[in-house]
């Protein structure tokens, strides 16, 4: 297996290894090496009592999949992972070879016990335990930290004629910078901050349109202080705690515009129309009849919780979210999500990972006591 695993084996009837340990971390990104880094801190023995199985091939979560155009000047701040201040930045870096090489040194520092590229395929309950298939070994656990995140389940909505375009449609997880659509036209669809900046760098190239469902918001530097940000997590929590989907960051905080779109804003390039009826093979139509030609649509529409692997443990509630209180499952608080709802931040992941390691700790090793106490 990539990387090695120096923990507990069995056999599994002779014919598949199995791992087994007490906590299994899925995903190694900024909640998911919170997460570790506590558990570890808090007395789980590195691989034998906890590990980490990250499906990249490469420390860095999603960060090492975004688009070379997005440096450190664009992201909106990246926090520090526990123990370790981000490194000092200059702004111009690439944020996809700055973090992740951030995220690695981490991994190293402390000695974390990732495990990769693990691809977590399913989980399922057998006599009391966790049992997970990966594409390598099977792994049986006590607990369960997931940390997958969104970036494996990029949204794209439905409308009618999507299927007959004969342009290019794609992603915002498949942009790879905007010198792929000089000299076309380009059809931007999204209310949030990826669609404000990939307007302003595709349209110094290209021509654009930009729809949205909802009329933008747009708030100050002013505004996005503590007091936003406080009501901000109250209503994700509201949502999660009654089983319902987290909605997007951006309905809520609205848009900011930076000092680096101010041009495209000058050039009226944020004049946003309403969503089309339907597409057409060359283009979109709206509902009064208007046309509009175009040769590439980006879909920068959000993502996802990816939460597949774990649909075998029947968690989510009938109106599609997963009822939690806190990090854990209403339905079994040895399932914690973390980078999930109110926590789907840097901040926000690095505090659900120590509540998690927290709970753990005391659900399995209720009598050690560590400096986090």
């Amino acid at each position: 297996m990539a990387g090695g695993y120096p923990g507990r084996h069995r056999s599994a009837g002779g014919v598949e290894p199995v791992v087994d340990t007490q906590v299994v971390v899925i995903g190694a990104g900024q909640a998911g090496l919170s997460a570790a880094y506590h558990l570890v801190r808090m007395g789980f023995t590195p691989y034998d009592e906890v590990v980490v199985l990250d499906r990249n091939d490469a420390p860095g979560g999603a960060w090492q999949h975004r688009w070379d155009s997005l440096t450190m000047n664009d992201v909106h701040g990246i926090a520090n992972l526990p123990g370790a201040e981000v490194p000092p930045s200059i702004g111009a870096e690439r944020a996809n070879v700055f973090v992740p090489r951030y995220y690695a040194d981490y991994e190293a520092r402390f000695e974390l016990p990732v495990v990769r590229p693990v691809v977590v395929e399913n989980v399922r309950e057998v006599d009391g335990r966790f049992v997970l298939t990966t594409d390598h070994d099977t792994y049986t656990a006590d607990a369960i930290v997931n940390a997958t995140g969104t970036w494996n389940r990029p949204f794209i909505p439905w409308y009618p004629g999507i299927e007959t375009f004969q342009g290019r449609q794609l992603h915002t997880a498949d942009y790879n910078g905007a010198g792929e659509f000089t000299g076309q036209h380009v059809l931007v669809v999204g209310g949030g901050a990826s669609a404000v900046q990939l307007l302003a760098e595709i349209s110094e190239v290209a021509t654009t349109t930009w729809v949205t469902r909802r009329e933008p918001v747009w708030r100050t530097d002013e505004e996005f202080g503590p007091e936003l940000g406080r009501k901000i997590i109250a209503k994700v929590e509201e949502r999660v705690r009654a089983g319902l989907p987290p909605r997007s960051v951006v309905s809520v905080t609205g848009l900011q515009l930076r000092q680096q779109e101010r041009a495209a804003y000058e050039r009226g390039v944020y004049t946003r129309l309403p969503m089309f009826e339907r597409i057409t093979p060359y283009g979109v139509v709206w509902a009064d009849g208007r046309e509009q030609k175009v040769d590439a649509i980006l879909w920068a529409t959000g993502f996802r919780a990816d939460l597949g692997h774990l649909a075998p443990l029947h968690l989510r509630e009938p109106s599609g979210g997963i009822k939690m209180d806190g990090t854990h499952t209403v339905l079994d608080p040895r399932i914690h999500l973390v980078g999930y709802g109110p926590s789907a931040s840097t901040i926000g992941g690095n505090r659900a990972g120590f509540a998690a390691a927290r709970e753990l700790r005391d659900l399995l090793h209720p009598k050690v006591l560590t400096p986090a106490d």
